[in-house]
Parts: C-alpha cells; structure tokens; sequence
C-alpha cells in the first residue's frame, strides 16, 4: 500500500521556475523568489491550497497546534529516556547486580534504534507515517513494561533493546511529519519546538532518575513511560490523518535483515573493541569482517530489490550525502559530550551528579534556542552558510573545552556547552531541512530517516571510539586507580577528540551544496 498526497506543482529546484515554463517579467525577473512566489499563486491560489504557499501560524494555537503538541510528547518520551537512566545506574546496580555489564544499557538502546531507523522511514513512505509511529509507541511501551519486571542485568538489556526498536521509530517519524505538515519557512520554528522537549527533558530526566532511585524505585523510571505512551498514542489517533491508497507493494526484508546484521557485527565490534578483547584480536578481526561482508551483501541486494529499504540514490544526491556526514558529527559530538561531562566533572571536582547533569543542560539548552532562530538564517543567506555559521561556533566550543580541560571548573563547562548547543542547532535543523525540501513526499520519510540513521550512527561509534580514548589513557603506566588527575588526562583528550571531530564535519558543511529556500513547499498530505 502507498500514501498518496495532493501536491502543489513547484519547482524540481529552489531556483528552477524556468524549467516549469512560467514566464518572467520586468517586474520579476527569473528565477527569482518574488517571481516564482507569484506565478504559483496564480496557477494555485490559497482558496485551492491553502499551504501551498502562504506560511499560518505556527504554534500550540494554530490549525495544526494539537499535531504539534502530540509529536513533543511523542518526541518527550525518547527524550526523558535518554536522560533520566544515568542517574538511576547505581541503584540498578546494586540491586540486580551487572556492574561489568551496565554499559550495555546505553549501547544496546542506541545499537537497536540506529538499526531501525532506515526500516521504519521506509515503509512510512509505503505505508504511511502514522501507522509506523503508532507501532513505535507500541513498541516502546512494551519495552518499557518489561524494563520495569527485569529480574537481572541481562534481561534488562534485552528489553532496553526492545525500548530502541521502538524509538527508532519515534524519532524519525516525528520529524518527518512536522516536515510534512509544516513548509520549508515553517520547519525551522517546528524544530525549534521539537528541540525545546530536549532541552526541559535534559533537567527533568536526571531529577525524575534521582528522585525514583533515591525515594522510590529504579523500576519507576520505566513504568513512568505507561501513562505518557498511551497519552502520546491517543493523541495522534485523535488529531493526526493521513490519505491512503492501497496499491501492491514488495517490502525488502532481505535488505533489512542484512542491514541490521551487518550494522550490529560493526557496532559491536567497535563497541567492545578494546575492552570486552584486544582490537587485534582474532575475535575484533571475525567480527568486522563478518559486518563489512554483510554490508556488501547489502548494497547488492539493494540494487536487486524492487523497493530496496534505503535506496542508493540516497548517497547519489550532494544534499543528502552531505546532510548524513553532517548527522555523523553531530551524533557523535552530542553524546560524546553527554556521556563524558558528567564523569568529568565528577571525577576531577567531585561534583555532585545532579550538578554535572545540570551543566550538560546547558547544551541542550543553547540547542533549541539556535534551531528556533535557524530558520531566518537560512531563508536570509542559505543552508550551506548557516550549517557553516553553526559549525564555526561549535568548532569555538570543543576547543575552548579542549583547551581549558587540564584545569577543571564547572563554570567553563556550562557556558562552553552552551555554546556548542548553539552551535549545532544552527548545524541539525538546516542540514535535515535542506535535505528534506530536496524531494518530493513520497521520499521524504527515507531521506528523513537516514539522517537520523547517520546521527544514531554518529553516537553509537562516537561515544566508543571516545571510550577507546579513555580507556587509552587510563591504562597508561602509573595510573594505578581512577583518581582525579587520570580521569582528567582521560576527559582531556576525550574532548581534543571532540574539537577534532568538529573540524571534520566542517569539511562535510563545505561540500553542501548552495541552495536558498523560497519557503515554498508542497501541499501537506495531513490535515488536523
């Protein structure tokens, strides 16, 4: 089955009318947005369509309000997760033992939803965005309920597991329905709104954790996820419809399963590589080369399948290759810094957990404040020149840590994540957007989701490759115990890695090509 849409003809390119036959005139010359904005209005005026061009409010109290305050809960719960576990570790700990084993509650979650995420965006582009994202919360709901029964640190990653199938639907699905309802001029303040759910959620989830694990119960980190799916479910059932066509289709589950298999062999490689055996091990060498045979196997069976799950022209596009090696960078350098700033401060100050939560808030933070605020940015100069803006910014950040890392202070930190806070919600939103507006609806979703597939990516092997770092340095002669001074040494080159991580990405920003939205966009497939 499909999803079909009624579309308002535009432009194959931001600038492109004259390939569209509409003539041009003294008034407007060609090819210029006035022009263009004009001749659409006449061949499809707002009576007709009325999103086709004029941009309406956007807001909780606009026409499209209560989809939007259902995609930030949806979004809420992938969000609140992601915080709320760190805290709560030693009291998990303790209680069903594991302490060798705990890492593997964060790098399971991440491993399953980057591996699902290029599925589910394909079969929303068949089947629908709704369908999926309810399948999501299902998903994620049941993982949830079974974290809270875990009888032993196995079983609680294995159902963490299950948490990250779910959420690999939840977030990709969220954005790319914003980027349906919402036009290009839209878009930016709709993220902006996304990205605020992070930024309550980055001071909430830590307080929540704490407050369970100090008064309660582990468990309830968990079974608070129950009332806020079936919330977040109805929610879109009540205010969310879509248009479906039914017609045949072939899913590619051959694709599917060998991306997922080779993807998890290279994670796990990476992911245990120097701690779990030696990366020159004969183990380390099986794995990789079992995970890169199944991602050859892949890319033949894609070129094979009738609708493969991440087509190859994905990689053939400029704007959306760049935009994936941009969501690398981003991935890698968001939770590398939330994974490593609170062990930081912790270890080399002897601050308190609740306090190096707060300074990582200061990222998240200065995130939704830059990506509300992209939007003029980039209809002004372009998405090249913002994603640029916001990588020079970040690049300040990383190497202001960097460089003041060998001197501890909780100040610095805070305002130097602010800063790389700021920096990428110049980089994320810009970057997914452009790639968004460069096709069509029936693409979007696929597009959509191997962004968030590359930023998913970016923080699996990011936050390995950093613990590799670490590692590195704590195994040094003369570090004898995890003391301050060799947890600051760790931390230290653990950020240079994240600077150098930063000055990469800009390379990928440079490669973008220079389109400037008109802030036109097709008619949304959805109304409320």
């Amino acid at each position: 089955m499909g999803v079909v849409a009624a579309r308002a003809p535009r432009p194959s390119h931001p600038c492109s009318g004259r390939e569209q036959n509409i003539p041009a005139t003294s008034e407007y010359p060609a090819d210029s947005d006035a022009w263009v904005h004009r001749e659409l209005q006449k061949r499809h005026p707002d009576p007709v369509h009325p999103m086709s061009v004029a941009a309406r409010d956007v807001g909780f109290r606009s026409e499209r309000g209560p989809i939007l305050i259902a995609l930030m809960l949806t979004t809420g719960l992938v969000a609140i997760e992601s915080t709320i576990l760190a805290t709560a570790v030693p009291s998990i700990v303790k209680d069903i033992g594991g302490f060798s084993q705990f890492p593997w509650l964060f790098s399971i979650y991440l491993l399953a939803q980057a591996v699902s995420v290029p599925v589910y965006a394909k079969l929303s582009d068949v089947i629908g965005r709704k369908p999926i994202l309810l399948f999501g919360i299902g998903v994620f709901l049941l993982g949830s309920i079974l974290c809270g029964f875990a009888w032993s640190m196995p079983a609680l990653i294995a159902f963490r597991a299950v948490q990250g199938l779910g959420a690999g639907a939840i977030m990709p699905m969220s954005v790319t329905i914003a980027g349906d309802i919402y036009t290009v001029a839209e878009r930016a303040k709709t993220q902006g709104y996304l990205a605020s759910v992070w930024a309550i959620s980055s001071v909430v989830g830590p307080t929540l954790g704490g407050v369970f694990a100090e008064f309660s119960s582990w468990r309830w980190i968990f079974f608070i996820n129950i009332p806020l799916c079936l919330l977040a479910a109805f929610m879109i059932m009540r205010t969310f419809h879509e248009t479906i066509q039914h017609r045949t289709h072939k899913v590619d589950y051959l694709g599917a399963t060998l991306l997922m298999l080779g993807l998890s062999a290279l994670l796990l490689a990476v992911l245990e590589g120097g701690q779990a055996w030696a990366w020159a091990s004969p183990q380390s060498i099986i794995i990789f080369t079992a995970g890169a045979l199944l991602l050859v196997a892949f890319v033949f069976a894609e070129r094979r399948a009738a609708e493969p799950v991440l087509p190859m022209w994905v990689f053939s596009r400029r704007v959306v290759l760049t935009s994936s090696l941009i969501g690398l960078g981003v991935g890698a350098i968001m939770l590398g810094l939330t994974s490593f700033v609170p062990t930081y401060l912790e270890g080399s100050l002897g601050a308190t957990p609740i306090l190096g939560g707060l300074a990582v808030a200061a990222l998240t933070i200065g995130w939704p404040i830059a990506a509300s605020q992209s939007g003029r940015l980039y209809l002004r100069f372009g998405f090249r020149a913002t994603v640029l803006i916001g990588m020079a910014i970040t690049v300040i950040g990383t190497a202001t840590l960097a460089l003041t890392a060998a001197t501890p202070a909780v100040a610095t930190v805070a305002v130097s994540c602010f800063v790389i806070g700021l920096g990428l919600g110049l980089v994320a939103t810009p970057s997914m957007i452009a790639a968004q507006s460069s096709v069509g609806w029936d693409e979007r979703g696929v597009v959509t989701g191997t962004n968030m597939f590359s930023r998913s990516i970016g923080s699996a092997v990011g936050v390995a490759i950093f613990g590799a770092v670490a590692n590195a340095i704590y195994a040094r002669p003369g570090n004898t115990d995890l003391g301050p001074q060799a947890i600051t040494d760790a931390s230290s080159a653990v950020f240079l890695a994240l600077a150098i991580t930063a000055v990469a990405t800009v390379a990928a920003a440079f490669y973008m090509p220079r389109t400037k939205p008109l802030g036109l966009d097709p008619v949304p497939p959805t109304t409320p």
